[in-house]
């Protein structure tokens, strides 16, 4: 479960590598985001390499999807995934993906929510 002022990091080639969630979208009283939610997100960390042809800055504000957590899911078939960290996708302002390419499996969960784009540019599923 992710909530405000919670660490998190960037699952895909955008150039940020952590991130800080500022807002829980989806209504004035949730407190907590889970797995498929949205959030709005600033840039903490920039990786190293990327640093001169980064898409992102640092402190800019972005949307982002959450694409694992350390919190389990279940599956319909009765099995429960874990991940052992808490991850996103950063989200432009169209809702498209910043990034080319996500590292790492993504739950079928967010087929569901009609998140096609972050499945086709992703690794694998899971």
């Amino acid at each position: 479960m992710i909530q405000q002022k919670t660490i998190l990091k960037v699952a895909d080639n955008s150039g940020a590598k952590t991130v800080r969630c500022i807002k829980v979208l989806g209504g004035f009283k949730k407190k907590y985001a889970k797995l498929g939610d949205l959030i709005v997100v600033s840039v903490q960390q920039l990786r190293n390499k990327s640093k001169t042809t980064s898409k992102v800055k640092k402190h800019e504000v972005y949307q982002a999807l959450i694409v694992r957590t350390k919190v389990g899911f279940k599956k319909p078939n009765g099995f429960s995934s874990y991940f052992s960290e808490n991850s996103v996708v950063l989200i432009n302002k169209q809702g498209n993906p910043v990034s080319t390419r996500i590292l790492g499996p993504v739950p079928k969960i967010l087929k569901k929510k009609q998140f096609q784009k972050f499945i086709s540019i992703s690794a694998g599923l899971i």
